[in-house]
């Protein structure tokens, strides 16, 4: 069953977002998508449920009245989100660099999902870069974008980008219902970015908007069974590896972290996604605030950081790993060795603990 997207709590946050933006959207954006041949939707690379899905439901929203849209990936979608609507149309760099680039190079309306720095597109970004001539669209919630775009929709209050892509399908096309597959994208975007709400989830408007989703008929049960019970054995035994011999919990300063290296990588056949929610396991031992993930890749170390409280880990990432995100949720690098990363991650801690 569907239910029209233009209630009197929908007609609110729709006038919220247009004052933000009153000369842009709905009704100049809809001129540029009914002119373009060619419409990308670029989502970050290692994309997470946020990603994927907000991009998926534009796509199937875009596609569902005609127009010529098409999700590019920098590199591989997580496994236990290959059953997501349109997934399997989506165009993969990483397979496909040919095709990819050219799409990007070539469209005129580009859409930018989930990310706020084109580096983040690694493989696409010159591609970005040099498409010029088209007109950009950025819809995320991340603290600072730099990507020159005409029209931004920036809130980092929000839970997920799905959060803001709802509404902006919402005001996009206001007397329309709501597609149960587009739903499903949406749902699993705010589902994943929360962890299965559990955090980032202190505005009301969060649960109207999933009670929105709902109202379309989705099965919540099935969505989160796809999505956490779809693990292979590998990954599984992976998680009790990094638990039992990986993790090093710091009392001092209520922090813990986990380390794993290439060779052990390798050694359980990771895959993208793989590694989705290790960061936050350290924040479940009593007393712990601050943990940090570690994975060594060939030429960098991917660090991911959460926290708990006012200890602001996009500041620290950025200060002192190269990376930026959310108050609570970020990420890095570093291109020291991973000895000589651990070690001046501890220093750091060490002079933070009082913040901590």
């Amino acid at each position: 069953m569907f239910y029209p997207l233009h209630t009197l709590y929908l007609q609110k946050i729709i006038f919220q977002m247009k004052s933000l933006f009153p000369d842009s959207l709905p009704d100049r954006l809809r001129k540029h998508l009914e002119k373009a041949n060619r419409i990308a939707i670029l989502s970050h690379i290692n994309p997470d449920g946020d990603s994927i899905g907000a991009s998926l439901a534009l796509y199937l929203a875009l596609d569902s009245h005609g127009f010529p849209a098409e999700v590019v990936v920098p590199n591989g979608i997580p496994a236990f989100l290959s059953w997501l609507p349109g997934c399997e149309k989506a165009i993969v760099a990483e397979k496909n660099p040919e095709k990819a680039v050219e799409t990007v190079r070539n469209a005129e309306v580009l859409f930018f999902i989930d990310f706020s720095e084109l580096n983040r597109l690694e493989m696409l970004e010159d591609a970005a870069r040099q498409n010029t001539g088209a007109y950009r669209v950025l819809i995320d919630h991340h603290p600072g974008p730099t990507i020159n775009a005409a029209l931004v929709i920036s809130d980092t209050t929000v839970s997920s980008t799905a959060e803001l892509m709802f509404t902006f399908i919402s005001m996009l096309f206001p007397d329309e219902s709501l597609a149960e597959n587009i739903a499903a994208a949406l749902y699993t975007g705010v589902m994943t970015d929360t962890g299965g709400f559990s955090h980032n989830i202190r505005r009301p408007e969060t649960f109207r908007i999933t009670a929105e989703l709902l109202k379309t008929g989705i099965d919540q049960d099935e969505i989160h069974s796809k999505v956490y019970d779809n693990f292979t054995v590998t990954r599984m035994k992976l998680l009790g590896y990094a638990l039992h011999q990986k993790m090093k919990i710091l009392p001092e300063y209520h922090t813990g972290y986990i380390v794993l290296t290439h060779d052990e990588l390798t050694s359980f056949h990771f895959q993208p996604g793989d590694t989705e929610g290790f960061v936050n396991l350290p924040l479940s031992v009593q007393g712990i605030r601050f943990s940090a993930l570690f994975l060594e890749k060939e030429d960098h170390i991917k660090i991911s950081f959460r926290s708990k409280g006012s200890f602001a880990v996009n500041e620290f990432s950025k200060r002192y790993f190269h990376g930026g995100g959310h108050v609570n949720a970020a990420g890095g690098e570093s291109r020291d060795s991973l000895g000589q990363t651990l070690k001046d991650f501890e220093n750091k801690i060490r002079d933070h603990a009082d913040e901590i």
